[in-house]
């Protein structure tokens, strides 16, 4: 009887020290900051949930104090010929944990125009 005793006491440390194992490694996973191309699906996922069109493409992508910082080019209007449809560049902000907290439009143009450059 000594050695069932002996068995389960053995067993509930093993578990014990099992479920510490698992609170420290989602701990762990919690404290861990997603990387790059994390950020930018993330980003372009919720946006794409938020506004209801898809990113066509990341024009620019850079960490901030703050988070992240992003912007993104999306289709607004699909038009024929496709060079004539309106795209549009929002301005995507995320926290350091890759969360959407804003975003704006910042400019919207036509796909076949070429931003003009001053000389």
């Amino acid at each position: 009887m000594a050695n069932t005793s002996r068995k389960a006491t053995d067993d509930k440390t093993t578990d014990t020290t099992q479920s510490e194992k698992n609170n420290k490694t989602s701990d762990a996973a919690q404290n861990e900051l997603p990387g790059p191309m994390a950020v930018l699906r993330a980003a372009q996922t919720q946006l794409a949930e938020l506004t209801g069109m898809t990113a066509e493409s990341v024009s620019s992508f850079e960490r901030t104090d703050e988070g992240w910082l992003l912007e993104i080019e999306v289709l607004e209007l699909a038009r024929v010929p496709d060079t004539m449809s309106l795209l549009a560049t929002y301005e995507v902000r995320l926290d350091p944990q890759g969360e959407l907290t804003g975003y704006r439009r910042i400019r919207r143009y036509e796909r076949g125009r070429s931003d003009s450059r001053n000389k």
